[in-house]
């Protein structure tokens, strides 16, 4: 029931919504001010109705609006995020509640507006947001932020806690197209040469990233199961991720499509048989050291390899060889180049990297595929002698 209590030429309606998660009694408030020229019935009815359409509008689900933001977002995390989000996703979520809630944490949810939110996107986007080197935050990283917000305002959208979510009127910082960092034919050539002389596992998973463009998580989930030595193929099926929480632990893949099939030639297949014949033999000297897991790529002992590893073996085989070090995504970029540069088209490279739609390639690609597309301008054009 609706309270009206008389302030000067205003009335304060106040309305109890329940109680937030702490147990305090939420009161929602209106002030309404009646025209000049109202009778005293007229103003005594325009007053009750006010009254009634505030208490419904509290009692039509906008009862929690006056929670705080870091309260509501802890319930976000335990009602949707932990039971919904990849567990990569969730943690690195998790890590960004210190700034987020910093900045919007002591706010009622329906009191923030996009100016609050707009204000604080422009916070990071300021020399000495980042406190490890004293810059402003990475344009992605702040994009990483918006969305913890966006995402909490949109379950509070949807459980009635608010109207609207006030995230989709901010202006983000226009992300700049950086250069895919990229191995030439080249280096790669070169680096599969010198990749000779080193342990099997380490030829086996490069030669694969080289041939596959698969994701470092989908490599490190590859299990023997996966390989089918008659057709030289191999299927993702799952990918094998660390977080600090959980450790290294398998999951799904990133997305349906992400589970794909594709064919190797048959110098990577020998050079795979090889280095499961070498494993077998380790894992028999080990005996009962041996822990079982069918993973292609393991530790000393057999469990899944560790996800920093081949990060730092590569690092270290390109420092001591004097080749360039991109790091291992850049043989996923290495590849699509290879593709596009060769005339192969888009669905079959989207197709080929896992990608949920061709529109992600083509986002991701574009610079590519414009070049590839100038190209073969460029021949046609030199077919016709013009």
């Amino acid at each position: 029931m609706a309270t009206i209590q008389k302030r000067g030429g205003s009335y304060l309606i106040r309305v109890s919504c329940g109680y937030d998660v702490k147990g305090k009694q939420i009161i929602r408030s209106k002030t309404w001010k009646p025209e000049r020229k109202m009778t005293p019935n007229q103003l005594e009815k325009e007053l009750n109705r006010q009254a009634v359409i505030f208490e419904e509008e509290c009692n039509s689900g906008y009862q929690s609006g006056a929670v705080k933001f870091e309260a509501f977002a802890e319930q976000w995390f335990d009602e949707y995020a932990k039971p919904n989000l990849r567990n990569t996703t969730y943690e690195r979520m998790l890590m960004l509640r210190k700034r987020v809630y910093a900045a919007l944490g002591h706010l009622r949810m329906d009191k923030i507006t996009p100016r609050d939110i707009q204000i604080f996107v422009n916070s990071m986007l300021e020399d000495g947001a980042n406190e490890r080197n004293g810059k402003a935050l990475a344009p992605k990283t702040v994009r990483h932020n918006l969305e913890l917000v966006s995402d909490v305002f949109a379950y509070a959208v949807r459980m009635g806690v608010v109207r609207e979510n006030p995230c989709s009127k901010v202006v983000l910082p226009k992300n700049e197209q950086t250069e895919k960092e990229i191995y030439t034919a080249e280096d790669i050539r070169r680096f599969l040469s010198l990749l000779n002389g080193e342990p099997l596992k380490y030829q086996a998973f490069f030669n694969l990233m080289v041939y596959s463009g698969f994701r470092r998580g989908e490599m490190l989930g590859l299990e023997w199961k996966d390989v089918d030595f008659e057709s030289n193929i191999i299927s993702v099926r799952r990918t094998s991720n660390y977080t600090a929480a959980r450790g290294t632990y398998t999951d799904t893949t990133k997305t349906k499509k992400s589970q794909r099939t594709l064919k190797f030639p048959q110098a990577v297949m020998d050079i795979l048989r090889r280095h499961r014949d070498e494993q077998r033999a380790h894992a028999e000297r080990l005996g009962d050291k041996w822990v079982e897991t069918d993973r292609l790529f393991t530790k000393w002992n057999g469990e899944p390899m560790y996800n920093g590893q081949p990060y730092s073996w590569l690092k270290k085989f390109c420092e001591e060889n004097g080749l360039p070090f991109h790091g291992i995504h850049s043989f996923r970029h290495t590849f699509a180049s290879l593709l596009v540069n060769q005339g192969v088209d888009i669905v079959t490279v989207s197709g080929a990297l896992g990608h949920s739609t061709v529109s992600t390639t083509g986002n991701i690609y574009c610079h590519m595929l414009e070049q590839a597309q100038a190209k073969i301008s460029g021949a046609v054009s030199e077919a016709l002698n013009l």
